[in-house]
């Protein structure tokens, strides 16, 4: 391989040969000399920034799960008699782990380290923090398998699901952070206006500090990792509250960041994980020595959360799920039909439902509602549950229940069960939380099935009482809820962009399902759902002290703001000082030129 050096002399020799030919080595030999220094030193610019461009490939113990196979029955995270939290496979019921929950004065030490290791980080260029996210994404490309494998376990979920769900939106979001996170945080120049003429304007994002985010159990790799992506870009620290439920792979997930900044030379305390119970979570949301909250959870939680920060005045971002509907209108061509299907059973049944952004409700009219209802039948019968099926499990059988009780409540009311309804004794793994696959049909906006988030593997679909757009957003918008939604239907429809307009969420995908995120727009939503954002610019910059500096733009030539003689104090006269004040904001803001010259006169006036 060429060295850089060699590069160096092959270009000059190269450059003097054509120079030669065309005449132009008359020139000065200092000036030469200059030049290839020049020269060179961009090729050796060049090669550093290629070599530091490089991932550092490094390895993370794989967690451990006891040598011998031990089936839970009945399966819980809780103990009796002790304070562990205990860890186990919802798909099987097998014991994972016990995983001591952290206290007050741990949570404590966690972010006072962490404020320790910011303040270096702190100062760290964007070129270097990219340099640790490109080893990172480098380690997630290259142990997919191990990644799912372990969100699998802990979680409940299928393989499949995990590579969507885990290790696409985590690559997707370091990518997007290294090649667009610069650009967002870069000071921004701000306009000026005629009496401030002589004033430079610009918003700068400087770091919060410590940042915390309480995430919850459905994504175990991607929400822990999705945050500290941000927070460590924005050059902050972070403490994430991983959720009790997914405890056991957390701490081999965060070790997979922590990898990422030792291997450059940086403090792995910049990643701080606290897995507890929900009385101690408190001392995390009212600890002054926490700068943000990203919560995603749900919304009674949230109360409780939100209230905790108020008491240290730390800002919350709060994500708090939905009921997003998916619509399906009339101009859905005969041949894009099929498409549509399998991206409502997609966008139904990922994660067996626990999905925040999941296909929650599907809208149609009168006239693709009866299409939709037989070509869904007996594609969700034949969907399969189990860890090798098409359907992992829930992440516990604390909804089962209530998933039941929402379904016998719809059918009371008119509402037909096709398929499912109830929970499954899996044959192979009779401790596993297996919910059946459901497909409900003629839902109303009254039932409570409309308006109560699932979170599990059924189906809903609603009638619209006509293909009016009126008609189709009462029922889309009628829930306390505006995370994600969807809405398929012909592009040269004129109905498709004003449901698209008229919808009441943060997120709109146009003949598509969550891809919002897959491209990294800022997620969030309104009402119910929670308000803030995190993912892309919105995200990034909300995790910065948004920092506005007005200096002079002429100080060199002593051009500065003086007050002048009406308005120093002792003021002389109240009403010559007020009439000066007055001619200033009439010539400023003053809409006619003739306005304008009222008030340089009034200013001369009363000077």
């Amino acid at each position: 391989m060429t060295s850089t050096a060699s590069l160096s002399v092959q270009l000059r020799l190269a450059i003097e040969d054509k120079l030669s030919k065309l005449g132009f080595l008359e020139v000065p030999q200092i000036a030469l000399t200059l030049a290839w220094v020049v020269v060179g030193g961009l090729v050796f610019w060049y090669a550093a920034i290629r070599e530091n461009a490089k991932p550092i490939r490094y390895k993370v113990p794989s967690p451990k799960t006891p040598d011998k196979l031990q089936i839970l029955d009945p399966p819980a995270i809780k103990v009796s008699g002790s304070s562990a939290i205990q860890c186990y496979a919802p798909a099987t019921g097998q014991f994972l782990g016990l995983v001591n929950p952290s206290t007050p004065n741990a949570i404590d030490r966690a972010v006072e380290q962490a404020q320790i290791a910011q303040a270096a980080w702190a100062t760290t260029s964007f070129r270097a923090r990219r340099a640790v996210l490109r080893t990172l994404l480098q380690h997630v490309l290259d142990n997919q398998e191990e990644i799912c494998r372990v969100a699998c376990l802990d979680s409940g979920k299928t393989m499949v699901d995990a590579q969507l769900g885990e290790v696409l939106t985590t690559v997707e979001k370091l990518e997007w952070t290294i090649k667009h996170g610069e650009k967002a945080l870069r000071p921004s120049k701000r306009p000026t206006n005629l009496l401030m003429a002589y004033k430079r304007n610009t918003v700068h994002y400087e770091p919060l500090g410590v940042v915390a985010t309480l995430v919850s159990w459905n994504y175990p790799f991607h929400n822990l990792i999705g945050p500290v992506i941000s927070a460590l870009f924005s050059g902050n620290a972070v403490v994430v509250k991983v959720s009790e439920q997914t405890a056991w792979s957390s701490t081999y997930f965060a070790s997979i960041a922590r990898g990422a900044l030792v291997v450059h030379g940086y403090s792995p305390a910049l990643v701080q994980t606290i897995a507890c119970w929900p009385q101690t979570a408190s001392h995390l949301t009212s600890h002054p020595g926490i700068s943000h909250i990203t919560f995603i959870g749900s919304r009674p939680v949230c109360h409780k959360v939100a209230a905790s920060a108020a008491k240290a005045l730390i800002p919350v971002v709060a994500e708090l799920g939905g009921k997003d509907p998916s619509i399906v209108l009339n101009s859905v061509s005969k041949g894009d039909l099929s498409r549509v299907v399998e991206t409502l059973l997609r966008g139904s049944f990922q994660a067996a439902g626990q999905n925040c952004i999941g296909i929650e409700r599907i809208i149609a009219p009168p006239g693709i509602y009866e299409k939709l209802v037989p070509l869904l039948e007996p594609r969700v019968r034949a969907l399969r549950l189990g860890p090798e099926g098409d359907l992992g499990a829930l992440i516990s059988d604390s909804s089962f229940a209530r998933l039941e009780n929402l379904v016998s409540d719809a059918v009371r009311n008119g509402a037909r069960l096709l398929v499912g309804g109830k929970r499954f004794t899996h044959p192979d793994h009779p401790n596993g939380h297996y919910f059946a696959p459901t497909l409900l049909v003629d839902i109303t906006p009254d039932m409570a099935i409309a308006n109560e988030e699932c979170f599990g593997p059924i189906m809903v679909l609603m009638r619209a009482n006509s293909d009016t757009v009126e008609d189709i957003l009462r029922v889309a918008n009628a829930p306390n809820f505006g995370l994600g939604s969807s809405v398929y239907g012909s592009e040269s429809d004129p109905k498709l962009k004003q449901i698209v307009k008229g919808l009441k969420v943060g997120m709109v995908a146009v003949n598509d399902f969550g891809v919002t995120y897959a491209v990294q727009l800022p997620f969030g939503g309104v009402g119910g759902s929670g308000y803030g954002r995190f993912a892309g610019e919105e995200g990034l910059k909300g995790l910065c002290n948004i920092k506005s500096i007005c200096e002079d733009r002429f100080a060199w030539l002593g051009i500065r703001t003086t007050i002048p003689k009406p308005m120093q104090y002792p003021i002389p006269s109240q009403e010559r000082s007020w009439q000066f004040a007055k001619g200033v904001v009439t010539l400023g803001y003053g809409t006619t030129i003739k306005r304008k010259l009222e008030g340089l006169i009034g200013i001369l006036k009363n000077s």
